[in-house]
This record gives structure tokens, sequence and C-alpha cells, in this order.
């Protein structure tokens, strides 16, 4: 037994370096403020991911503003924060407005509902694509139209005016929104088409995935669109939409899931184009067809942006790559999916590409918890080998070490 608890003792002191490296010591790092925005989408997650990282960390500090996707790509553009994030890929314009190469980071998976305040009526609506674009379009303008009666036969719908709610802002949801109904309705497309900000045929505006929310919540008969957590945390009702496969699914993590499985491993290179990476309408049975990956947005050579120097580069890799991998624990209970494995790695090797002017900063790129358990239980094995063979010499038996 005690051969085996000093074999134990001399992993870990093999595995030292690894730990001072990965997580660094804070009592000996000055302390470091890392500055992001842009999407509301993942807000929920981003502010837990600043709580939580507090014990990991202690010495930085995280300060993300939640405005929306269009204020992320500008102020990454514009290089006022360390990082962007945005719900919608950059397009080949804005990549080509950019200082430097970019590199997109997807951090998380959410699903964007239809929410409802309709009084008397749950959660569980069914409706399709084309039927909620013909309602953002105005063509559909009542609860009772019979294209919504025949699919909720059961259902007992007011005879009201349906009020629409949309962003007022630039939003990578919109984008996410938008690009959906311009998938399902060549009415829309034609029409009004897609983007982080469009020209809303019908609707009152409201700032943020808060401000759509409070907007239906406090709107009698109104309909909006939000991320799945912003519903379920402000307890909002919302639609199960019929899927590619003709069901109709309520957004759920499993739902969600079933969108992203197809697409995980096939993935482009960080520093290449996302512009057509999309979960929409995924084929499967049970995949909810309003999903989307979430992004943060770095430089490739982190550098470029002047407004950070080297010490804070390295320190948002270093968050970014625990976000990425150990920081997934938090999405479940926030109603986000965790990114698969798959992509995990591929996120990884995105951050171990980054650099600072000719510095490599691989080595802030932090292994998943799992993968330092998995390192010790070598560690600690080649340790017990190595202390009982150095016993056995030590007894007057023979051996080579």
């Amino acid at each position: 037994m005690r051969t085996v608890l000093y074999g134990v003792l001399a992993g870990l002191l093999l595995l030292a370096p690894l730990a001072v490296t990965s997580y660094g010591t804070a009592s000996a790092q000055s302390q470091v403020s890392i500055d992001g925005a842009g999407a509301t989408f993942p807000f929920p997650l981003i502010d837990t991911w600043r709580v939580e990282y507090q014990d990991v960390r202690p010495n930085v500090s995280l300060n993300y503003q939640s405005i929306g996707s269009g204020g992320g790509i500008r102020q990454f553009t514009e290089m006022t924060v360390g990082f962007g994030a945005t719900d919608a890929p950059l397009t080949q314009a804005q990549r080509d407005a950019l200082p430097g190469v970019a590199v997109h980071v997807p951090e998380t998976i959410g699903s964007v509902v239809a929410t409802y305040n309709l009084p008397g009526v749950e959660s569980g609506l069914h409706l399709t694509g084309p039927i909620i674009a013909d309602i953002f379009l105005g063509v559909i303008d009542r609860w009772d139209d019979p294209a919504i009666a025949e699919l909720n036969p059961d259902v007992s719908l007011p005879a009201r005016d349906i009020i629409v709610v949309h962003r007022s802002d630039g939003s990578g949801t919109t984008f996410v929104w938008t690009s959906y109904l311009s998938l399902v309705s060549s009415g829309w497309e034609d029409e009004v088409g897609s983007g982080t900000a469009v020209q809303w045929p019908t609707g009152i505006g409201a700032p943020g995935n808060e401000g759509v929310a409070n907007s239906v919540r406090n709107t009698p008969y109104s309909m909006g669109y939000n991320e799945l957590a912003y519903a379920l945390t402000t307890g909002m009702d919302y639609a199960s939409i019929q899927n590619q496969a003709g069901n109709f699914v309520e957004p759920s993590l499993d739902s969600t899931a079933a969108a992203v499985e197809a697409l995980a491993g096939t993935l482009p290179a960080g520093d290449a184009s996302w512009e057509n990476v999309s979960l929409l309408d995924a084929p499967g049975e049970d995949s909810y067809p309003i999903a989307s990956f979430s992004y943060i947005l770095l430089y490739k050579d982190m550098s470029t942006n002047p407004s950070i120097n080297q010490q804070e580069a390295e320190e948002i890799v270093r968050f970014v790559s625990w976000a990425v991998t150990d920081g997934q624990e938090f999405a479940e209970p926030l109603e986000y999916v965790p990114l698969p494995e798959a992509v995990r790695e591929h996120n990884l090797e995105i951050l171990r590409s980054l650099t600072y002017g000719n510095t490599s900063l691989s080595t802030a790129v932090v292994p998943e918890f799992g993968v330092i358990a998995a390192l010790v239980l070598g560690a600690s094995i080649v340790g017990v080998v190595a202390y009982s063979r150095f016993r056995g010499i030590g007894a007057g038996q023979k051996g080579p070490l």
C-alpha cells in the first residue's frame, strides 16, 4: 500500500509542471481584466462562466457586454474589446473589413423558440415554419386564423390580433430566426431575407433577448422569438415547431443536440469561412429545427488588437479554452447543449494555432479535467512501477530500471 501511495505522489510530482503551465499560479500573477462584447443569446452561460472562472483564475476578471451580435462584431472589428461574440458567423464582407485574420470558436449550442403570450394557452402550440413566416410578414394577423386552428384542433384560440415583437438591434438571434424563415418560406426570403438586422414588415421592436422577452411577457396576444434559456428562466410559453421529418418538436436539450450530431465532425478550420455553417432544419425525427452555434471571435494573431498586451492575450486564450471544455458543465443547467467532444477538440486545435506576434499562445490552452485525470493516472502508474523497481534494487534485487 505504501508503495502505491509513494508511486501516486511521484506521478503527481511529474505532473506539477503541467498544472502550473495550464492554470498558472494565481498568487504570482498580476490582476488581469478580460473584456468581451456581443451576443445576448449566450449571455446566461457567459455570465455563469464569469462567476465560476474566479475559482479557476482568481486574478482574472471577465467583463462582458451583452449588446447583441451586431455590436459585438463592430467592437471586435474596431478592436475595443479582447474578444467578440456572435450567433451569426462573419460574412465575407465582414471578414474583409477586419484588420487581421479572425477565427471562429463555437462556445455553445442553443435554440431559438417562438415565444407567445396567449391567455389560457400554455406551451406546446403547434406551428410550422411557413405559418410563423406569414405571422411575421403580417399575412396571418389573427390568433384564430384557420391555418393555426387546423394545427391545434383542441385549443380554443381567441379572436384577437397577433402582436408581433422583434429585435430592434443588430442581433445574432435575429440572424438565426430570419435564416430559418428564409429557408422554409420563399415569401419571407423574397420580401425580407436574413440578417442580423432586417426591415420588419410588421410588429414592435425591443432591444436584446431580454427586451423581447419582457415585451412578450407584458403584452397579451403577442408573439416573439427568444433563445430557449431566456424563455425558460422567465417562465414564457413557446411553440412546438414542425421539423423536416414532419414532427412537431418541443425545443429541449435533446432535440437541439439531435440537430448538431451530424455536423459536429465537418466543421471548417477556425480561420476559414463559417458563413455556410448551419444547424437549421436539420434532418432527424427528433431534431428541433431552429438550432445554432454561438461563437467567440478572436484574431489569429492577437497582437493585431492594440488594446490587449501579451499577458491579456494569454489569459483570453486560457479562459476560452476552459469555457469550451471544463466550462461546458454549466451549459446543461441553463438549457444550452454542451459541445460534443469532436467540437471541443476542434476548438482546442483552433486555439493552439493562435499567436501574439511571433510567440505561440498554445501553452495557454488548458486541457480538460478528464485529460488531466488520465495523465495523473498514467503518471501514477509509472511512479508505482519505478518506485517498486527502486525498492527492489535497494533490497539487493537485480534488474534494469
